[in-house]
C-alpha cells in the first residue's frame, strides 16, 4: 500500500506521537508498504504560543493539497487536529477520500491544565468535529476509547502502541549511581499538563530525577533545586538512565497512553502512578508497578516490585503487533468496503 501519514507533531519534538508513527512505519516499510509523512518540515511555521517547542504551519491548505493530489496514495490517515490535519481533512471531505484518524493527545484536559477556565466541553465539541467524518478514529487503549465514546465520539477503534525491547532492556544501575538510593525518576516532557509537581513536592527518600524539557523546566529547577534535571536522553544512553532508576514516577492525569511507560519497564523498572488512562492499562497493580491515588503511597508501594516482572510485561507490547492493528483498520475501515480492501483515492 501507498500511506500517507498527516502530522502536526514532528521533529524536532520528542515524545510518543513521533514515536510512535516513526516506529509504525519503520515496520510498515519493512513489511514493502511505501508511507510517505506530510509534516510541518514542509511548511512556513510560527512557535505554539506558551508553547514554543510545538511549531504551527502557517496557511497550508493549498499546499496539502498539491501534495495529496500528488502522491497517489491507497490509504490517507490523519495522526493530529493541527493545521495540516484540518487542511487535510478538507483534501479527502472534498475529493470525497475515505480517511483514518488518530486521538492521541487528551487536548481539553491538557488546555484546562494550561487554562484552568478554559471549557472543557466546547474542546470536545471541537475535536468532534474534527474527527466525525473519519471511517476510524484511533485510540491507544479500550479505556481512552470508552472515554470519548461517552463524549459523543463514533467509529472509536483501538490501535495500541509498542516498545522496542532490544533498545529499552535491563543495563545496570550505573548510570546514576552517584545519586543517592532509591531514585525515582521520570521521563517525558517538562510541562504544566505532565503534572510533575504532585511527584517532585513527595517528600521521598533518595533522589528524584526528570529526564526530559519543556516550556516549565526553567520553573521547576528553581522551586525543586533537590532534584536533578539532566535535559534530553536518546537511545543507549536514554536507555541506561532508564534502567537505572529504581521506580518510574508517572504523575500525568491526562496522557492517553504514556509511551514511556512501557520503556521503563522494559528496562526493568516497576512504575508508580495514578490509576488514570494509560496507566490503568498498562500497569497490572502490585506486579509490574502500582496504582493509587495516593502518588507517594504508589512509590513506596512499586520499591518493592521485582524488575523482571516489569520486563516481562513490557515483553507482551511489540511494534509488529501494533503496526498490525493500525494497517488492519486502514484496509477495513467500515462503510462497506470489502474486508482487505485498502482505501482507495480518486482525484476526480
Amino acid at each position: 500500500m501507498n500511506i500517507v501519514i498527516v502530522t502536526d507533531a514532528w521533529h524536532p519534538q520528542v515524545n510518543g506521537v513521533v514515536r510512535t508513527l516513526e516506529m509504525t512505519a519503520n515496520v510498515l516499510r519493512d513489511w514493502g508498504h511505501d508511507v510517505t509523512f506530510l509534516t510541518p518540515q514542509s511548511f512556513r511555521t510560527v512557535p505554539l504560543p506558551t508553547y514554543p517547542d510545538i511549531r504551527i504551519s502557517l496557511f497550508p491548505r493549498r499546499k496539502v493539497f498539491r501534495i495529496l493530489d500528488a502522491a497517489n496514495a491507497d490509504a490517507v490517515h490523519i495522526a493530529t487536529e493541527g493545521t495540516l490535519g484540518w487542511a487535510a481533512r478538507a483534501w479527502c471531505m472534498k475529493r470525497e477520500v475515505a480517511f483514518t484518524t488518530s486521538y492521541h493527545t487528551q487536548f481539553p484536559e491538557y488546555l484546562r491544565a494550561r487554562f484552568p477556565l478554559a471549557p472543557v466541553s466546547l474542546a470536545y465539541a471541537w475535536l468532534r468535529r474534527f474527527h466525525a467524518p473519519a471511517k476510524r478514529t484511533l485510540v491507544p487503549t479500550p479505556t481512552q476509547q470508552r472515554r470519548l465514546q461517552e463524549h459523543g465520539f463514533r467509529n472509536v477503534a483501538v490501535w495500541s502502541r509498542g516498545v522496542d525491547t532490544e533498545l529499552f532492556r535491563p543495563c545496570g544501575k550505573a548510570a546514576l549511581d552517584r545519586l543517592p538510593r532509591p531514585v525515582s525518576l521520570y521521563l517525558g516532557r517538562v510541562s504544566v499538563e505532565k503534572n510533575l509537581e504532585d511527584f517532585l513536592r513527595l517528600p521521598l527518600p533518595g533522589s528524584k530525577v526528570v529526564i526530559g524539557d519543556g516550556p516549565d523546566r526553567e520553573r521547576l529547577q528553581q522551586a525543586y533545586p533537590d532534584a536533578h534535571f539532566p535535559g534530553y536522553k536518546f537511545g543507549d544512553d536514554l536507555a541506561r538512565h532508564l534502567s537505572a532508576a529504581d521506580v518510574f514516577v508517572f504523575p500525568s492525569r491526562t496522557d492517553t497512553f504514556g509511551l514511556v511507560l512501557l520503556e521503563a519497564m522494559a528496562c526493568g523498572v516497576p512504575v508508580a502512578a495514578y490509576p488514570v488512562t494509560g496507566p490503568v492499562d498498562v500497569v497490572r497493580n502490585g506486579i509490574n508497578g502500582a496504582l493509587n491515588e495516593n502518588l507517594e503511597t504508589a512509590i513506596h508501594a512499586a520499591l518493592g516490585l521485582a524488575g523482571r516482572n516489569a520486563r516481562a510485561h513490557a515483553m507482551r507490547y511489540s511494534w509488529d503487533a501494533c503496526t498490525a492493528d493500525f494497517l488492519n483498520h486502514l484496509r477495513n475501515p467500515g462503510d462497506g468496503l470489502p474486508s482487505g480492501e485498502p482505501l482507495r483515492v480518486s482525484t476526480r
